[in-house]
């Protein structure tokens, strides 16, 4: 298995727009290492005998789409970073 830089590990957080420490990136190295290393132990499982149609009958039902009243608007926008009035408000990303 091929060893997870930590050049890999920076180029991914940036990415997705993280900021990890020295060790941070080296723990998340051994952590993505654990991932692909388990990924590559299912690749090699013989699953030839698994009927796939047997899963068909699996409960896919969803929960109810039932309005709630949040009373809490403070804690319901703790994480805006920008309110008009009542609205949350989104940089432009239409010219």
């Amino acid at each position: 298995m091929e060893k997870v830089s930590i050049d890999e590990v920076k180029y991914i957080a940036k990415l997705s727009k993280l900021r990890f420490t020295e060790e941070e990136a080296l723990k998340m190295a051994s952590e993505f290492e654990a991932i692909l290393t388990h990924f590559k132990t299912i690749d090699n499982m013989d699953l030839s005998d698994v009927d796939l149609n047997a899963f068909d009958e699996v409960n896919t039902e969803l929960r109810k789409d039932v309005p709630e009243v949040f009373e809490d608007k403070k804690k319901l926008m703790q994480n805006v970073k920008s309110l008009r009035g009542t609205a949350i408000e989104v940089p432009k990303i239409i010219e």
